[in-house]
């Protein structure tokens, strides 16, 4: 009987230690993705939200076309729906949810051990709709202001 435990905890031990060195990979990616802190990249999305909201109302109030729509289809429908305060909204849910999400996802992995893979998981979580969302207020303002 001791055997067989003994060799659980040795099986155990290797597993562990083999997560170890992947999570130190993926922390190494997460740094080499975004090389400053977490806090940082949540403060731009938050930053970047606000200004696609008002991005996207100088764009369609003051763009010269009238066949201006909004490209997104659930802002699209909130606009449809409810106007520009129901896209606030929206928005603010959407956002949210994505960043409720990297920080549950990031505090889990904290505490089951793993600090290097929970940042990894909020980078990856926040680094495509920062990237995206960069583009979108660059395209609003840029058709606002011709």
């Amino acid at each position: 009987m001791n055997n067989i435990s003994a060799a659980i905890v040795h099986k155990l031990r290797s597993h562990l230690e083999q997560e170890r060195t992947i999570e130190r990979k993926l922390e190494s990616f997460s740094q080499k993705l975004w090389p400053w802190s977490e806090k940082k990249l949540f403060k731009l999305v938050i930053l970047l939200a606000v200004l696609d909201y008002l991005s996207t109302y100088a764009f369609l109030t003051f763009g010269n076309s009238p066949q201006v729509i909004e490209g997104g289809l659930l802002a699209g429908w909130a606009l449809r729906t409810g106007g520009f305060f129901k896209l606030f909204l929206v928005d603010t849910a959407c956002i949210g949810a994505l960043t409720l999400l990297a920080f549950c996802t990031r505090s889990a992995c904290s505490r089951l051990g793993f600090r290097g893979l929970g940042r990894a998981t909020f980078v990856v979580l926040l680094i495509p709709y920062f990237v995206v969302i960069m583009a979108v207020v660059y395209n609003n303002l840029f058709w606002a202001l011709i």
